[in-house]
Parts: structure tokens; sequence; C-alpha cells
């Protein structure tokens, strides 16, 4: 993994990456703790790339039907009730309201830890016919659950993401959207946009989320060899239509019971990035993600200098390239090259006196060591084919690290071997319950069960599947 610069601005990479991770949020000016434990303060550069994958993900989500809504930040307590292993699944981290408005509440609310119980009570009245079916929702909004072990942008109690809910006139039909949307918005945002390899499987039955019928997991290797769960969708069956009354007439005038299913991603995919590419330098950011594809640096401060940077910057932008032009007289040169060294802008563009004598400027790949030269009369048509290299580049670094650090292994013990450094695949007939309890005592857990072929299982967990296991944040 190439390593540009930032010497002694960060923690080391590769003996310390918590201490990395947490320098690297600081230092690049991506986030901070909130006021009150456990909440966050996204600053502005995060939150530019945040709102990219917003936009990206919701144009994939409404690709396949669905549409947007928003429903309440507060659920009543009786809701989440009606489902039993609902609350018991999130009872440890609700955030309850007993006093507002200078009084008792009647009722207790909770601060919403997701809307399957909202969206189940809302669906119950908004579908009565087959013809109101499929009923495709999604919302983005943002979540509290009380975290006792904060890490911005992994686990915090409040955090953004984005929850779909579905409802839908057969158990396969539920079954095939939740599906398309875990291989159609999910993984193909992951590996396209953020080119993070993923790998799509189902979660084991003790994994699931609770009231799932099934679980669909996208799981990514981060730089130390940990699992980043980046994304789920589940099949939830007839739990919550049962539980609060979700059916439809169908064409023949019996009343049916609708199957449904909901699915997320969240602010953890910023924790992912960063993980996934960052390098001694700090971030490295994927380009069709990136605020800022490239950065044209005036070497010197002065007039001539700076008008061909400028000259530079402007011809970028006509051609599409979200471009910054850096100008600065102070800091220094130095300094200004490992700040956006620490942001992993993809491109630099650097234009000094020497440079305008030979009529070239100087480039710099964020993926990769080392400096070229362009003419200046050519920076703008090449810069656009140099940040489609970078970002198959970083996929492809990305995907090595996957492939390098995952073992072929055949007994519990040589798993919990090999998740010391990276991720074990083992026959799922070979763990069982009693495998997965002696991995959980080592801190690792089954992060995703996939076909011999690696693939994503249709129909839920089975004997002749493979186990993914892991380590994970």
């Amino acid at each position: 993994m190439a390593q540009n610069g930032g010497s002694g601005v960060l923690a080391s990479w590769s003996d310390d990456f918590p201490r990395w991770y947490q320098d690297v949020l600081e230092k690049a000016q991506l986030a901070e703790n909130g006021p009150v434990r456990g909440t966050m303060v996204i600053r502005p550069y995060a939150y530019a790339m945040w709102e990219r994958m917003q936009a990206d993900v919701d144009a994939r989500i409404k690709a396949t039907g669905a549409e947007n809504v928003y429903l309440p930040l507060f659920v009543p307590q009786s809701y989440l009730e009606r489902e039993a292993e609902h609350v018991e699944g999130f009872s440890p981290e609700l955030a309850v309201v007993t006093h507002a408005g200078g009084k008792d509440l009647a009722e207790p609310v909770v601060v919403r830890p997701t809307s399957e119980t909202v969206f189940g009570e809302l669906m119950s009245r908004w579908v009565q016919s087959h013809r109101d079916l499929p009923m495709l929702l999604n919302q983005w909004s943002n979540v509290v659950r009380w975290e006792l072990r904060p890490r911005l942008f992994l686990r915090t109690t409040e955090f953004l993401w984005q929850e779909g809910h579905t409802a839908h006139a057969s158990a396969e039909d539920a079954a095939a959207y939740a599906r398309r949307i875990h291989l159609e918005v999910y993984r193909d945002f992951l590996q396209d946009t953020l080119a993070i390899p993923v790998l799509v499987g189902v979660k084991s039955p003790r994994e699931r989320f609770a009231g799932a019928v099934n679980t669909m997991t996208c799981e990514a290797m981060m730089g130390d060899g940990k699992a980043l769960q980046m994304a789920t969708s589940h099949e939830l069956g007839q739990n919550f239509a049962r539980a609060f009354d979700i059916g439809y007439t169908d064409a023949s005038g019996a009343v049916q019971t609708c199957w449904t299913t909901s699915w997320g991603s969240s602010t953890r995919m910023l924790g992912g990035l960063i993980m996934s590419h960052g390098d001694q330098g700090g971030l490295r950011v994927p380009p069709r993600i990136a605020p800022i594809q490239a950065v044209v640096v005036a070497v010197r401060d002065d007039a001539r200098t700076v008008a061909a940077a400028s000259a530079v910057a402007g011809e970028l932008a006509d051609a599409g390239v979200r471009v910054r032009l850096d100008a600065r007289s102070t800091p220094g040169f130095g300094r200004r090259i490992v700040e956006w060294e620490l942001k992993g802008v993809p491109l630099r563009v650097e234009v000094g006196p020497r440079d305008l004598e030979a009529r070239q400027a100087t480039i710099a790949r964020r993926d990769l060591p080392g400096k070229t030269t362009l003419p200046l009369d050519q920076v703008s048509a090449a810069v656009p084919a140099l940040l489609d290299a970078m970002q198959a580049e970083l996929y492809e670094q990305a995907r090595r690290r996957l492939a390098e650090n995952t073992a072929d292994v055949d007994t519990v013990s040589d798993a919990i071997a090999a998740a010391s450094t990276g991720f074990a695949r083992i026959p799922y007939a070979a763990l069982g319950e009693s495998g997965e309890d002696e991995l959980a005592a080592n801190a690792i857990t089954v992060r995703c069960l996939q076909t011999p072929q690696g693939d994503l299982p249709a129909g839920g967990t089975s004997e002749d599947l493979y186990a993914i296991v892991a380590r994970s944040y």
C-alpha cells in the first residue's frame, strides 16, 4: 500500500491502526465528538462525502421503484412491544423519553433506533388491496442507539442513515426485492463508487437482525484485517405484518397477510472508506466520491504562477472535474502538500516557476508514490483518465488485500488463528453452534455465510454453505 508523505503527522498505520484512525479523523478535519457522549459532529469535508454517498445510493434506490418518505423521530413504546423479538433485540440500546412539556408522559416514547414498527403501523393503514402492492418506501434520517463504546463513524449513539421498508403480496416477491436492493444498490455502490470489494452473504441465525427470517450483509476488510459490516437487507417474513395487521384483499376478495422487508446503510460507510483506503499519509478518497477530485497548487504566490495555476484549475472545471485552487501564501508549500495528502484528494497538480519555464505541470496521484509531468496544455484532457485509473487501482489494492488475507481452513482452531490477521473461510457444517460459541469466546464472529462459489445464497442458511469469520468493528 502506498505511503505518500505525512511522516510524523499520524500514528503508525501498521503498528497502531486505532490511533492512526483517530489521528486521521482529527487532522484531516473529518469529525469530532459531540457534547453528549457517543454523539458526533461531522465536519464539512466529511459531510460533503456523505452528501455524495447519499445522492448515489438514493438514485439507486429510486431506480428499484422505491419512494422517499419521512417518519417521526419519536416512537410510542407500545409500538415496539408489539413485536417482542424486535424490542428484545434493541432493548439495551433504547433512549426513552418519560418527561416532556413540564410533566410526566402518559406513555413513554422511544427515540427511534429504527422505524420498522412505525412503518408497520402506517402500512397497516396504507395497504388495503393487492393493487397497493408492492409498497416500496425509504427514508433518510437519524437514529439513536445508546452506545457504550463509541467510535466515530463506526459506533455512535446518533448516526445518519437510510432505511427502506417494503410490503409484498408473497414471500417470493419480498425475497427477490430484498436481494435486488442488496446486490444492485449496496454491493454495486460499495464496489463501483467507494472502490471497496465486499463479501455478500447471509447472517447465521444468531447474527440475524431481530425479528428477521433472513439477513443479507455486505462485509468489507479494513486495513488492519478486521471486518466492517457496510450494509444489511432483511426479509422480515410475516412477523411484523402479523404484529401490525398489515394485510390486503387479493383479487378473489380474500384477506391475506403481507410479507415485509427492511434494509439500510449509514454513515458507517465513511468509516469504512477511511479504513479501507487510508495509508500512512492519511485518507485516499476514490475519485467518484471525492468532493475535490483534483487540487491545483501554486508552488509560489507570485502573480505569474498564481495566474497559470488558476488557468489550469479553470480548464479542469470546464472538463467536469471537481477542482480546488490552492494559491495560499501560507502555510508553506510542504505543509500544504501534507494537508492535501491527509485529506486524500485523488490528484494534485503542482504549478511552479520551473514548471512554467518548461511549460508543464507536476502531477501526483494519491494512490501511487512518485510524481510525473504533463504539458500544461494537456492537463485538462489527461486528468479524467487519470481519475478513472486511480478509481480502478484503489479497488484493485483493496481486492488484493482481501484475497491475500483470507485463509481457507477446516477447523475452528485454525479459523481462530487466521482471524488474528484477517478472514477465515470454513465449511459451515464444520462450525456448528459450539464452533460459534468458541469463536465468540475469542472475540470472533461469523460475518456471513456464502455458497461454495462465494455467492449470496438463496433462501437463507443451509449446511453446504461456507462461513466467513473475523474480528470486527
